[in-house]
């Protein structure tokens, strides 16, 4: 196809589209002309992408595009359109891909904390490197359960604090070094915690404290380092995609989550401000953290498996991800 000859057909209505989406009012007789001109458009850019797919013009005629829709279907109803998808389809199609992966890294972490918290019981001069035995008693009798303030305050310092977190091991996957640094080290840090108390035979209290909130909030560390270390992966071994290509897909898919992760930990941390630390019966506590993370896993499962069976990604559509270059194979 001789797309320069395509462009000089072409484009007038295109220059008609970009005039009637851009005004704040139509008449009757504009609003079905805007509609047979961005339907048009659209016919325009399906035919340009699959015969002669030029970067510069199929992100141009995009926007247009883009824009002749909004001008359509109204700013408002778009929005929440977006909103829906994310967390119907693009944000469960996500985490459903790297299920397996929040396995593995959480058998890991498992692994090396339980490896940790052995040590630190065990031999006397891993436990002394835990501080003098004044500051550990002191920790173990006082600090430790005294971190769990209740209150809006600390609710939402360590929702924040958890989802930067989270934020950097997944956007430093790249590097391989990110997501391991935060994993490794947050399950040593874990583990070692875990050995003190139990030195000082507090491991009960230490269980009871973690497991209201953290069984979401580990999940959702686990799920960090699966999007991370999935991001790295596909640097590696890209499949039959260019580098450059998987990784900007599986990049927006994968932030998708660091995303959603946000919304999971500002749950885990209204459990841990105002669960943890209150008066409730343990076993209640411990029921309300079990039921957080087990609905995590029913959306991820449920949700997530219908729309990767649908083709979903959890990457953006076709028309906001930018040019794709047709390939053979």
């Amino acid at each position: 196809m001789d797309l320069d000859a395509y462009e000089r057909v072409r484009a007038g209505a295109w220059a008609r589209l970009d005039e009637l989406a851009r005004r704040r009012r139509l008449t009757g007789a504009e609003v079905d002309e805007l509609v047979r001109l961005y339907q048009a458009a659209a016919t325009d850019l399906s035919v340009i992408r699959s015969s002669a797919p030029d970067p510069v013009t199929v992100a141009r005629l995009s926007q247009l595009v883009a824009r002749g829709r909004a001008a359509i279907a109204g700013s408002h109803q778009a929005g929440w359109r977006d909103v829906t998808r994310f967390v119907v389809v693009s944000l469960p199609a996500a985490l459903y891909r790297i299920r397996w992966w929040t396995a593995a890294v959480a058998l890991g972490f498992a692994v090396l904390a339980t490896v940790s918290g052995v040590w630190v019981a065990t031999q006397p001069e891993a436990l002394a490197l835990m501080g003098t035995p004044a500051e550990q008693q002191r920790y173990v009798d006082d600090m430790f359960q005294q971190y769990y303030e209740p209150g809006p305050g600390f609710a939402a310092m360590v929702w924040t604090n958890n989802a930067f977190l989270t934020a950097v091991c997944v956007a430093t996957g790249i590097t391989g070094i990110g997501p391991l640094y935060f994993q490794v080290s947050n399950a040593i840090a874990v583990g070692s915690t875990g050995g003190m108390m139990a030195a000082h035979g507090q491991l009960d209290v230490f269980l009871q404290s973690i497991a209201p909130h953290g069984l979401l909030e580990l999940t959702s560390v686990f799920v960090a380092g699966a999007a991370g270390l999935r991001i790295f992966w596909t640097w590696l071994v890209p499949g039959p995609r260019t580098r450059s290509r998987a990784l900007a897909q599986e990049g927006r898919a994968f932030i998708t989550v660091a995303i959603g992760l946000i919304g999971t930990l500002a749950v885990s941390g209204l459990i841990e401000g105002f669960v943890t630390g209150s008066t409730l019966p343990w076993s209640l506590k411990i029921t309300l953290g079990a039921i957080a993370v087990t609905l995590f896993w029913v959306y991820t499962i449920v949700l997530g498996r219908r729309a990767v069976r649908d083709g979903e990604t959890g990457d953006l559509e076709d028309d906001r991800a930018g040019y794709v270059l047709a390939m053979a194979g």
